[in-house]
Order: structure tokens, then sequence, then C-alpha cells
């Protein structure tokens, strides 16, 4: 009788399932041999395995003309990392009919607010590979995207999304999408919004300790647990297409307390480490909910009330959210920007 890891447990006899959070092509086959459904990559993760691992990548520095723009030399640099592991998924992709099998492809995050250059760089990735999910920030610039995308059939991830008011917009703006597509008899792709849990949990910990809340560590721990347990029964109670896809987690309990959930969880190599060591308890835990005392110190942060009532924020009011702006940051600063500066051979 075969033995089952915990990852490829959850994936065999649980609705959750999970993707490999890194662009290296040899933690995405190790992920593959553990159940991974699909591969998570972002400005960061692709500087990280072009920089780190030059000589895996010769073809692409060779390749890529230097006398190109450099957002679209570091467009051309991503386009070989997630056409390699879109190729490394095609075969699940195939197999699942398209359920499962997908690599995510990020817009430049410094158009966050850029309707037509994120719709022209979501085609353009749409083109990479059939097996392609555009990665979108939910900005209300990139809601309108997205639903555009969903009406031309193609598969987006949200991202930059930490809060219940956020993937609520993401769900109804593809379910919209869907309608069109579906009206025009085109054939449609998936959605998956993210939300950043483990993020979420780092920003409120400072937010906390400046007012000097009265809550306890144990207590931010469970705050993007909180805003996921909501959106997962918002979800379900609406009926809605989309699925969510929790990422940004800090530690194994950010897995083991959503297993169940009918989501994706991006995991990182570090973390599928943990969860392959024995001992991690395999129960479902997605109904269990955070304690209402836990709740009800966090609701004395005013950022966590934003994050976890489904009214908290307008659409207007998502680009100019802490979190939002400190991780569009990091994806220019610590990623595209980096990609831009790589010298070609």
């Amino acid at each position: 009788m075969e033995t089952l890891n915990y990852l490829q447990w959850l994936v065999r006899e649980t609705p959750t399932t999970w993707w490999n959070d890194s662009a290296d092509p040899d933690e995405i086959r190790q992920a593959l041999a553990h159940g991974a459904t699909g591969v998570t990559t972002n400005p960061v993760l692709t500087s990280r395995t072009l920089r780190g691992r030059p000589e895996i990548w010769a073809d692409a520095l060779r390749l890529v003309s230097k006398d190109l723009p450099a957002e679209r030399r570091a467009e051309e640099l991503m386009s070989h990392v997630v056409r390699r592991a879109a190729e490394m998924l095609l075969p699940q992709y195939e197999s699942t009919k398209g359920r499962w099998g997908y690599v995510c492809g990020q817009v430049n995050p410094a158009h966050a607010g850029d309707r037509e250059t994120m719709m022209a760089m979501a085609r353009r990735f749409h083109a990479w590979a059939p097996n392609i999910a555009v990665k979108l920030p939910v900005t209300a610039a990139a809601l309108d995207v997205l639903e555009d995308c969903a009406a031309e059939g193609i598969t987006v991830t949200a991202t930059v999304s930490f809060t219940v008011p956020q993937v609520l917009a993401v769900a109804e703006r593809y379910q919209r999408g869907l309608e069109r597509a579906r009206k025009a008899g085109k054939g449609t792709g998936r959605c998956f919004p993210v939300l950043m849990v483990g993020r979420l949990d780092d920003y409120l910990r400072e937010v906390a300790h400046d007012r000097k809340a009265k809550v306890e560590e144990s207590d931010i721990r469970q705050a993007g647990l909180a805003v996921a347990k909501r959106s997962h029964a918002l979800f379900k109670q609406r009926g809605y297409e989309a699925v969510l896809l929790p990422a940004a987690l800090r530690g194994i309990y950010h897995m083991t307390e959503l297993a169940g959930a009918e989501m994706v969880m991006s995991t990182a190599p570090n973390i599928q480490a943990q969860l392959l060591a024995p001992g991690v308890s395999r129960e479902k835990r997605i109904e269990k909910p955070i304690a209402a005392d836990v709740i009800r110190r966090l609701e004395t942060i005013s950022e966590f009330v934003r994050a976890y009532e489904p009214n908290g924020m307008t659409p207007e009011e998502f680009i100019t959210f802490g979190p939002t702006q400190r991780t569009l940051s990091s994806f220019c600063d610590a990623g595209w920007s980096l990609i831009e500066g790589i010298k070609l051979a």
C-alpha cells in the first residue's frame, strides 16, 4: 500500500491542492514529484533564478536582444522562465483538461493603475502557452482588465491581494467576464484570487506595535487565517467559480489550518520541506473558526477591519492599502527592476 506524504495526502484526500512557489526548474521538478498542481512565479522569484543560476538560462541571456527597451527585455527574459515551467506542467494541464497545470506570469507591477498596458501584457503572456495564468494586481484598474481577460478566455491569477473585499471583487468581476464569454460562445479560462495571508500578518504586526494595540502575537498570526476562512465561507455561500489561492505562507500552520477547503495553496520550498517532515497533523480544519475573542482583539486595529469586513474597502481604495503599496514596491525594486538590469550575453 502506497504511503502518502502530507502534500500528496492533501491533493488526493481533500479538495485542497497546492502550487510550487518558486521559478527554479529543479525546485519545480521536486514539487511535482510531491503532488504540486501548478507553479507560482512573480518578478522576485523570476529575478532570483535568472540572477542566481545564470548557467541554466544561458539560452535566454543569449537570445534576448540588447536593443530592446529595458521593460521589454525584462518581459522577454521572464517569458523564458515562465514558458519553461509551462512546458513542465503541460502534461498535467492536458490530462486534467485545463483544471490544473498552470504557471503564473505576472505583468509589470509598475503598471498597477494602467488598464491599457496591463491588458496588452495579458494578451501577450496568454500567447506564450495554453497553461499560463496571467497575474494581475487587485486594483480598480486591474479589475477592469480581469473582467476583459475572463471574457476573452484568459486564465488569471489576481495577486497583490490580502483582504475579503478584494477577493470578493475579483470573484464578481470574473463572473461578469464568464457571462460575457459564454454569451459570445467563447471558451473560458480560470480565475485564482490570491490572499497573501503572511503579508497581511506582517503589516498588522507593525501597525499593532506602532499603536500599542492590545493584541498578542498569537492573535496577529491568525489574522490572515481569519480573512481566508471568512473568504472561503463567502465563496461557498455565493457559489463563485473562482478558486481562492492563499499565498505568502509564514509557517505550516497557514496550510494546515486551511486544509479541507477548495483552495490552492502557494507553497515555497522551505514550507514544503517542513510539511514533508513526519508528524504533521492530517486533519481538515477549514471549518474550525478563529476564536471570537481573537477576532474581537484584532478588530481594535482598523486595518484588520478593512481587511476582514466584506465592505471594508471599495475597489478605488485597494491601491492605497498599506500591504498593496509595500508589495508593489517589493515586486518592482526586488524583482522587475533587477530583471531589467541583467546583463545579456
